[in-house]
C-alpha cells in the first residue's frame, strides 16, 4: 500500500481512486459486508463522478455494532490502566504521521476539499490524538473537605458507549475529536460517518486497532442517516450521542435521546462574525477573512461568514476582498487550485437558492454568485466565491446559515452596533474580531455570546482550546480536557472515619 505522497496524487490522477480502500463496515475488531449485502457510491465532488463503493448499513448492522461495543465493556478493554489506554493513542498518532499523505489524498477525493486542507486536518489529528494519549492519565477527580470524620472524593468513570454521528465537511477530524477523548476516558463506540465521506473514518479505525485496540471497543457503521444514523441514536444500549450537523437534524436526534434519556453533545450550525475596527491592520484583516470564509469553499459551522466591518474602512476592506476573491483559482482538491468544490449537488443547489433570493430581493452581490459551468472546471460541483451586502439584521443572508462560499457583508459605525450586529442571530458557535485596540477586543469577547472567540486570527487555538456553541449552535463542549470530561460520567463517595 502507497504512502508516498507524489505517488499517492499521481495514482488517485491517472486512475480516479485509490487502490485499497476500505469497502465494508469495522466491528468488533474487523471489516466487515452489510448484513443485507447492500453497498453505496462515493463521489468525487472535484469531478462530480463516483471513485468508490461502501457498504450501506441498515439498523441490523448498527445493533451487531452495538452489541460488539457494549461486549468490550466487559472484556480487557476496561481493565487497562489509562497509562496504557494513552500509550495506544500515541501508537496510533506515530501511525497516522506515517500515513498521512494516504489519508490526505483520500479525504479530498471523498470530501472535494484541497489536499492542503486535508493535509491540515490530518496534522490536526496526529495532534488531536497525541494530546489526549497525554491527557488520558491526567483525568482526575477531586478530594471534598467534609471536615474530620469524613472523607469525600469524585471520581470520573467512562461514561460507557459512545455514539458518534460524523459530519461530512471535516471528516477525519470531528470523528477523531470525538473518537480520542471517548478512548481515552474509557468508554467504547460506535461511530455512524457521513454517507457521503466515510473513508478515513473507517481507515482511523482499522489504524487504531493495529495500534493496539481491543476488539469491539470501536466500531463504524457506514450508511445513509435515515437508515443507520437513526437507529443509531435511537438504540437503548447507547449511553452518550455526540451529534455534529445540522439544526433540524440536531432537533430529531435530540427528540430520539428523550426516549432513553440518553446523554447528548451537539454542535450545530452557525453564522458566525468577524469584525474588523477601523483600528485593525488591514492587510492581515482581510487575509483572515478569506481564510475565514473561503477554506473548504466555506462548508464549515464555524465559518466566518458574516463580515461586519467600521464604515470608516468599509470601501478600502471590500476593494481589497473583491481583488482577492477573483483572483482565486477554483479547480479539483489535487490541483493547484485556491477554493475546492461543493460537498455534493444537493449543497450545491441550496447554495445557489440562498444567492438567487439575495439577488431577486435587491441585494448587491459585489462579486462572484452563480455555479461554475462544467466547461470552466472540467466538471465537478463549483460555486463562485461569493460577496453580498446584506440588508439590515432581518436580511435573510444574516440571520441564514449557507454554509458555502458567501460572504454576507454588514457596515456599522463603531463597536457597539458591532457587538449589536455579532448577537443578532440565532447562532452563537464563534466570533472574531480585529483590532489594535485590546480594551475593545476583550469588551467585545465579554459581551458576544459564542462558545469561542477569535482575536486578530480566525480559527486560532487547536485541541487544547474547548469547542462548542451557544443556543442554536449546539451545546456540550468537543476538544481540550472538557471534551474529555464530556465522557465521563461523576460519581461523589463520601466514608465516614
Amino acid at each position: 500500500m502507497r504512502f508516498d505522497r507524489a505517488e499517492l496524487v499521481d495514482e488517485a490522477r491517472r486512475s480516479g481512486t485509490l487502490a485499497g480502500l476500505p469497502s465494508g463496515h469495522f466491528i468488533d475488531g474487523r471489516f466487515v459486508a452489510s448484513i443485507s449485502r447492500a453497498k453505496m457510491q462515493s463521489f468525487d465532488p472535484g469531478r462530480g463522478v463516483p471513485f468508490a463503493t461502501f457498504a450501506a448499513g441498515s439498523a441490523e448492522d448498527v445493533a451487531r455494532a452495538v452489541v460488539a461495543a457494549r461486549a468490550a465493556l466487559s472484556g480487557p478493554w476496561p481493565r487497562l490502566t489509562p497509562a496504557a489506554r494513552g500509550e495506544i493513542l500515541m501508537r496510533a498518532s506515530h501511525l497516522l504521521r506515517e500515513r498521512a499523505a494516504r489519508f490526505a489524498v483520500v479525504e479530498t477525493l471523498d470530501s472535494g476539499k484541497l489536499l492542503a486542507e486535508s493535509e491540515g486536518d490530518v496534522g490536526g489529528v496526529v495532534r488531536c490524538l497525541a494530546y489526549y494519549a497525554g491527557a488520558a492519565d491526567k483525568l482526575q477527580g477531586d478530594s471534598v473537605p467534609l471536615g474530620p470524620d469524613y472523607l469525600g472524593v469524585t471520581i470520573e468513570e467512562p461514561v460507557g458507549v459512545v455514539a458518534q454521528i460524523v459530519p461530512w465537511n471535516y471528516p477525519l477530524s470531528t470523528a477523531a475529536r470525538g473518537i480520542a477523548p471517548a478512548l481515552a476516558a474509557g468508554c467504547t463506540l460506535v461511530v455512524k460517518p457521513a454517507e457521503q465521506t466515510p473513508f478515513t473514518t473507517l481507515m482511523l479505525a482499522e489504524l487504531l486497532h493495529e495500534a493496539g485496540l481491543p476488539a469491539g471497543v470501536l466500531n463504524v457503521v457506514a450508511g445513509t442517516g435515515a437508515e443507520a444514523g437513526a437507529a443509531l441514536v435511537a438504540h437503548p444500549g447507547i449511553d452518550h450521542i455526540t451529534f455534529t450537523g445540522s439544526v433540524a437534524t440536531g432537533q430529531r436526534v435530540m427528540q430520539a435521546a428523550a426516549e432513553h434519556v440518553t446523554r447528548l453533545q451537539l454542535e450545530l450550525g452557525g453564522k458566525s462574525p468577524v469584525v474588523l475596527m477601523a483600528d485593525c491592520e488591514i492587510e492581515a484583516a482581510v487575509e483572515g477573512v478569506i481564510g475565514a470564509i473561503y477554506e473548504n469553499a466555506g462548508q464549515i459551522c464555524s465559518a466566518g461568514s458574516r463580515l461586519i466591518v467600521e464604515k470608516a474602512i468599509a470601501q478600502e476592506v471590500l476593494d481589497r476582498l473583491v481583488a482577492r476573491v477573483e483572483a482565486m483559482a477554483l479547480g479539483h482538491g489535487l490541483s493547484e487550485a485556491q477554493i475546492g468544490p461543493i460537498n455534493s449537488p444537493q449543497q450545491l443547489a441550496r447554495i445557489d437558492a440562498h444567492v438567487a433570493r439575495a439577488r431577486a430581493a435587491g441585494n448587491r452581490i459585489l462579486t462572484g454568485g452563480g455555479i461554475v459551468p462544467d466547461a470552466e472546471c472540467g466538471g465537478g460541483w463549483f460555486y463562485r466565491p461569493t460577496i453580498i451586502l446584506a440588508d439590515g439584521l432581518d436580511d435573510p443572508l444574516v440571520q441564514e446559515e449557507i454554509f458555502g462560499p458567501v460572504l454576507t457583508v454588514q457596515i456599522v459605525q463603531g463597536l457597539d452596533e458591532a457587538i449589536a450586529a455579532a448577537n443578532a442571530t440565532p447562532y452563537a458557535l464563534v466570533a472574531g474580531i480585529y483590532t489594535r485596540d485590546h480594551g475593545s477586543a476583550w469588551r467585545f469577547a465579554r459581551a458576544v455570546d459564542a462558545g469561542q472567540v477569535y482575536i486578530n486570527e480566525f480559527f486560532a487555538g487547536g485541541v487544547a482550546m474547548p469547542f462548542g456553541g451557544n443556543r442554536k449552535s449546539g451545546f456540550g463542549r468537543a476538544k481540550g480536557m472538557a471534551g474529555l470530561r464530556s465522557y465521563c460520567k461523576l460519581k461523589s463517595v463520601v466514608a465516614r472515619l
